[in-house]
């Protein structure tokens, strides 16, 4: 009688013992922070004391020179510090862990190397395809600060730059009332015997919410509209006072912008934010009054929002001052800086901490929300349905 085929030998049918996954071991990591090309980018994504607390722990940062001045930190803070400085652009692209605020360019991409991790911002809606082909090619592994959540399933980095928005918003305003061409030069505060100014919020989010308590710290009288009760109510349990809160209704709208010295629209759509204000609502306006869209980036929720720089950052229309500058918190390096670098360094520990980026990513659910290129494969739905790429769920490509 023939015996059984079997593709094992008698040795490997024998039982075995059971081999267990061994916890990878903390890791050193190499950390690059490249100068940031982008056109008036002035941020970088940590400051000297957040170099130092990952130097401290065992890891290499390396800088290129002139990294940190635009945002008030100079080479020799970063020396200090403990980190490695250089003018060779390619060899900071070329460490195996690379951190910017804005995506790197395609000309960036070309200096890195294959199976390299990218921690930066991704700004979905101005990406092109080819971008996520050259990752492709380079099995790289990306993430994206503005998809990370937090453990209360908030998005720590898109929250904190919506809070210096928020916040700017209304500086910007207060400078322009007096500074700007046509601007009606009046103060923003309540100075006794002068009626305070008047602003109207549209959109009751977090940078609504920093623009209500910045205007009324500067003792303006507020309005906020929202088409959202719920978050109406949220914000005024957030203040901790009664508001003048509206949901967006065209009769009350207008009343209130007739009246109003400063308009800030901070209403964010899914694909384009919703055009709230027709121009004939700004034809009604005071003349100069200010407009502040901080939406800009999005379309804008003021018809006649135009996107402008910070060299030129009004255009005049209709005798309003519209401010269109589409990234606000670049006008604050400084505080965009260290806000940012609060948030990257504690991840940037807990990798390491996990022996490498896969090990964080399996315990850390919000980290692994971030991740939308793993080894050169998309990950994130959101990024396959903007650009009908074919896309693999990250919980089948490892356990």
């Amino acid at each position: 009688m023939l015996s059984p085929k079997s593709p094992f030998t008698r040795a490997q049918l024998l039982p075995q013992e059971e081999t267990l996954e061994i916890t990878r071991q903390r890791g050193e990591l190499y950390i690059g922070i490249p100068k940031e090309a982008y056109f008036q980018e002035k941020r970088i994504c940590l400051t000297p004391d957040a170099v130092n607390a990952v130097v401290s722990n065992g890891h290499r940062v390396l800088i290129e020179k002139g990294a940190g001045n635009e945002a008030g930190f100079s080479d020799r803070d970063y020396s200090e510090a403990g980190a490695q400085l250089t003018e060779d652009t390619k060899k900071v692209f070329g460490c195996p862990m690379v951190l910017k605020v804005e995506p790197p360019t395609l000309e960036e991409l070309a200096l890195m190397k294959p199976k390299t991790v990218l921690i930066s911002a991704l700004q979905l809606k101005t990406r092109k395809k080819s971008y996520f082909d050259v990752l492709a090619k380079k099995k790289i592994t990306a993430l994206a600060f503005e998809f990370i959540k937090d453990e209360d399933h908030s998005y720590p980095a898109v929250k904190a730059l919506s809070e210096i928005a928020g916040t700017a918003s209304v500086l910007i305003a207060a400078e322009l009332m007096v500074n700007a061409k046509k601007g009606n030069g009046l103060l923003f505060g309540n100075i006794s015997g002068v009626p305070p100014i008047e602003v109207v919020v549209i959109g009751a989010g977090t940078v609504g919410e920093f623009a209500v308590r910045s205007a009324l710290g500067l003792g303006a009288n507020v309005k906020v509209f929202d088409s959202s009760i719920t978050k109406l109510r949220t914000i005024q349990t957030n203040v901790g006072r009664i508001l003048y809160t509206s949901t967006i209704q065209p009769k009350n709208l207008m009343k209130a912008l007739l009246r109003c010295d400063v308009a800030i629209g901070a209403v964010r759509g899914h694909n384009r934010a919703p055009i709230i204000v027709t121009e004939e609502m700004v034809r009604n306006m005071k003349k100069g009054a200010v407009v502040i869209d901080v939406c800009v980036d999005m379309g804008g929720c003021f018809e006649t929002t135009e996107m402008t720089s910070h060299d030129q950052p009004t255009v005049i229309k209709h005798e309003v001052i519209h401010y269109g500058v589409p990234n606000i918190p670049a006008r604050y390096p400084k505080t965009a800086s260290i806000s940012i670098s609060n948030i990257f360094t504690p991840y940037i520990l807990e990798i390491a901490e996990n022996g490498g980026l896969e090990n964080a990513i399996r315990f850390d659910n919000g980290l692994r929300n971030g991740l939308y290129f793993y080894r050169g494969i998309l990950t994130n739905k959101a990024v396959a349905d903007w650009f009908d790429i074919p896309y693999s769920d990250i919980n089948l490509l490892f356990f």
